[in-house]
């Protein structure tokens, strides 16, 4: 398929309502693939820039513009919040941001090419989509950023023309399959609970993981009974509707490969909906939170697993509430509103208390 055949068929997509996303999979593409097609010259609605870093200079430009809508996604969650990009920092590989509403985790290692898109809208009267959109060396969507009503337009576009460069090729390549996680008993459980027991700060478990080459979940069933348990499916659920009603601030995480987003809060309009899937599949159930500057988009009917999950901290353990997709892939994280140097709140922890638990599951043999 060449890029006017790719441009044909997902203005066609497009036109039935398809997300990006959706539309370039039902072309049997990345989505990064189909974004590059729109690049140069043509006459669709759509119109692709290849943009050049430094991915972190850019996002610091970003601050002159106002707010913005930042969204990050996985597979099964979406998540947006409306705020100016400030308080930038780092380097080539990582960094963060650490602005009052817009929250990140950069991962720009990962960040493997970025486009300004512009698609007009159907109706003349109303301005055109304007956002930039970044991506892995496969194709997959790692952070974007969409204008709002409030956005400075003219100076997002001095951003863009500050970055843009059109006589760019860029090139995406499939992903490999992801390793199998060792066996559950090849890990050294008693020396991965010393470990556990012994961490100070939540950030020490991405070490603590890597140290025994041991996969999420599974460090979950290895050190279940003291540090996790299993909760019902419908936990994340109970959890943001009891956040809603209680008023408990929250963290909500959702990552990306490149990107972690993170709202710091109340949630206060929780929408549970469901929708037809296409063909014969089973509706799609998703949970909503819908507040100003706040939304989350979250499949309930993908969730295959949820932990309740402790970490011993400098300021007292810290619980998580985490949900994972059949694929073992995590959905989002929960965390109570806090501060480093600050105990974690006790209406979180009653919070989570009153969440329905799970039986431990019998070792694997």
């Amino acid at each position: 398929m060449n890029a006017d055949d790719i441009r044909h068929r997902f203005a066609e997509l497009r036109a039935k309502g398809m997300r990006h996303k959706d539309a370039a999979a039902a072309m049997g593409l990345a989505e990064g693939a189909a974004i590059a097609a729109h690049a140069g010259a043509h006459d669709k609605a759509l119109r692709a820039t290849p943009l050049r870093g430094p991915w972190l200079a850019l996002l610091q430009s970003l601050e002159a513009c106002g707010p913005l809508l930042a969204l990050t996604r996985n597979e099964t969650t979406v998540h947006e919040k409306t705020g100016i990009y400030e308080k930038l920092s780092g380097g080539e590989a990582m960094g963060l941001a650490l602005g009052e509403a817009i929250d990140l985790r950069l991962f720009f290692s990962r960040w493997h090419a970025g486009f300004a898109v512009d698609e007009a809208a159907a109706n003349p009267g109303v301005p055109s989509s304007l956002s930039l959109q970044f991506f892995d060396a496969h194709g997959l969507a790692v952070h974007k950023i969409f204008v709002r009503e409030a956005t400075d337009r003219g100076a997002l576009q001095a951003v863009i023309d500050a970055h843009a460069a059109p006589e760019l090729q860029v090139a995406f390549k499939p992903a490999e399959p992801k390793p199998a996680p060792r066996a559950d008993a090849a890990i050294d459980a008693g020396a991965l609970a010393e470990a556990w027991r012994g961490m100070q700060d939540t950030h020490e478990f991405f070490g603590l993981l890597k140290k025994f080459d041991a996969e999420r979940q599974q460090s979950f069933r290895l050190t279940e009974g003291e540090f996790t348990q299993r909760a019902a499916l419908h936990a994340v659920g109970d959890l943001l509707q009891e956040a809603a009603f209680s008023g408990t601030p929250i963290m909500v995480f959702v990552g990306s490969p490149g990107c972690i987003q993170i709202h710091t809060g109340p949630v206060v309009r929780v929408e549970p909906m469901e929708m037809p899937a296409r063909g014969d599949a089973a509706p799609m159930r998703w949970l909503n939170v819908l507040d100003p500057g706040f939304n989350l988009h979250l499949r309930e009917d993908r969730i295959a697993s949820v932990w309740i999950v402790e970490k011993p901290t400098s300021d007292g353990h810290v619980t998580s509430v985490e949900a994972f997709d059949g694929a073992g892939e995590l959905m989002a994280m929960f965390f109570g509103a806090r501060k480093p140097g600050v105990p974690e709140r006790e209406d979180w922890r009653t919070l989570v208390r009153g969440l329905a638990r799970l039986p431990a599951k019998a070792p694997a043999a």
